[in-house]
């Protein structure tokens, strides 16, 4: 055997490579350009003893820099209680298993159904799959829904005030289906009710995108338009902050069809990028067109209950290109992770969450308004844990610099005269009370 951790003796290779009628394991990569091929050995260490091994991520681990987090625009810095990683790194949880028979599959299964069951709660929706790659790509399904559900209409409408990355996943795959996507314009940091109406009424559209809070953080006031889109045969989709629906009106009271979003933000710590999980929720007349697995309650033989994955037609393992979808990838660790946070937090801790980062946000944009050069990007606009501010200094490069050096990553750059701050339950007030601080001592000198 070549190598002793892998199963396939010489002999089995032999036999498949004959099988493929080829004669040697490099003969399968020919098709490879030379020039993508790496000609040289991996940079990688000898053989270490564990000790050696451990000492040598130390030393890489002391190479990170920890810095209070000031940035949210989609992925926010929220508490996880260290629980969570115990129940998670259970051996019955760590596995890629699929659960088709349900027979082996029951832990897995139930887990499915109760983070279904909270998140149908949390949207107000009536149903929910069994978890998304992220929140961008659940938009996109949720687009590619609209289109289906539309069948002879192939435009979708996105308001500009949605997370420019989702916007830009949902383009990718409009381009890739034959979709259009038209912007609905924005207009002081909302969406256009007259610009969305105005697109709408002409009769083509399939579905609406908007978002709750909205990418500058103001939560939109959305009444009347699930009625405008229904009038005219459209859904309505709504991309929504999981956390934030603990407090603000949910895609079921705005009459809603779908709900989408990322639910990071229910305890997932940041991890330079993932994994995250997509959610997607929708209503009972629109769970035929809903990808993904949906995992339902039914009893057994003897009377005891028991989970399945139902309506399974939908699904590529038996629809193959004719499935509802064959994009969707299922994160169903991650839905565990945020399964046990909201078992944990409960109504009244997601509550609290937003209250103190509600709390954290208003006294940030306070303090820094009483500076010189800083002011509200949208006075007047309500909002959570998030907002935009215009900074009038002469250079907000060496404002972040300057932060950076202290520990702090202060806001997302929008433009050259706009930060995005965010302030989650994470931060002190002496964290908040610091980073006005320098931002004050800076202003007089950026003159």
């Amino acid at each position: 055997m070549n190598y002793k951790y892998f199963p396939h003796t010489d002999e089995d290779i032999k036999s498949m490579l004959d099988k493929c009628g080829l004669k040697s394991l490099a003969d399968l990569y020919e098709d490879i350009p030379g020039e993508l091929v790496l000609h040289r050995d991996y940079e990688l260490p000898e053989e270490m003893s564990e000790v050696e091994v451990r000492k040598m991520f130390d030393e890489l681990g002391e190479y990170n820099q920890t810095l209070n987090c000031f940035i949210g625009a989609g992925v926010y810095n929220h508490y996880s209680p260290s629980v969570i990683n115990a129940i998670l790194s259970r051996s019955e949880f760590l596995t890629s298993y699929t659960p088709y028979q349900a027979e082996i599959s029951q832990g897995t299964l139930q887990y499915i159904f109760e983070y279904q069951s909270m998140m149908a709660a949390l949207t107000g929706m009536e149903v929910s799959n069994a978890s998304m790659y992220d929140g961008t790509t659940a938009t996109a399904e949720a687009m590619m829904m609209a289109v289906a559900n539309a069948k002879k209409r192939n435009k979708v409408l996105i308001s500009d005030t949605m997370n420019p990355i989702v916007t830009r996943v949902v383009e990718t795959y409009a381009k890739f289906h034959g979709i259009v996507v038209e912007h609905i314009a924005a207009v002081d940091g909302v969406t256009s009710r007259e610009d969305f109406e105005n697109k709408v009424s002409q009769g083509d559209v399939a579905g609406v995108i908007v978002a709750a809070p909205n990418f500058y953080g103001i939560v939109e006031d959305y009444t009347g338009w699930a009625d405008t889109c229904h009038d005219n045969k459209a859904l309505f989709i709504m991309n929504c902050n999981a956390s934030a629906l603990g407090v603000i009106k949910t895609p079921g009271e705005w009459g809603a069809d779908v709900a989408v979003g990322d639910g990071q933000s229910l305890g997932i710590p940041m991890n330079f990028g993932g994994p995250y999980v997509g959610y997607l929720c929708t209503s009972k007349k629109l769970i035929r067109k809903m990808p993904g697995r949906i995992v339902g309650a039914t009893k057994d033989m003897d009377g005891k209950r028991t989970f399945v994955l139902t309506l399974q037609a939908r699904e590529q393992h038996i629809r193959r290109e004719k499935a509802t979808s064959n994009i969707c990838s299922n994160q169903s660790l991650m839905a565990l992770y945020v399964t046990i946070y909201m078992a944990l937090m409960g109504k009244q801790g997601l509550k609290e969450v937003n209250a103190l980062s509600y709390s954290n946000a208003h006294y940030l944009a306070d303090e820094l308004c009483k500076l010189d050069d800083f002011e509200l990007a949208y006075p007047g606009k309500p909002f959570l844990h998030e907002f935009a501010v215009k900074y009038k200094g002469e250079n907000i490069n060496e404002l972040l610099d300057t932060m950076l050096d202290a520990g702090i990553q202060f806001g997302l750059k929008i433009d050259d005269h706009t930060l995005l701050l965010c302030a989650t339950e994470t931060l002190s007030k002496d964290d908040i009370d610091d980073a006005v601080c320098i931002c004050e001592g800076f202003q007089n000198i950026d003159k």
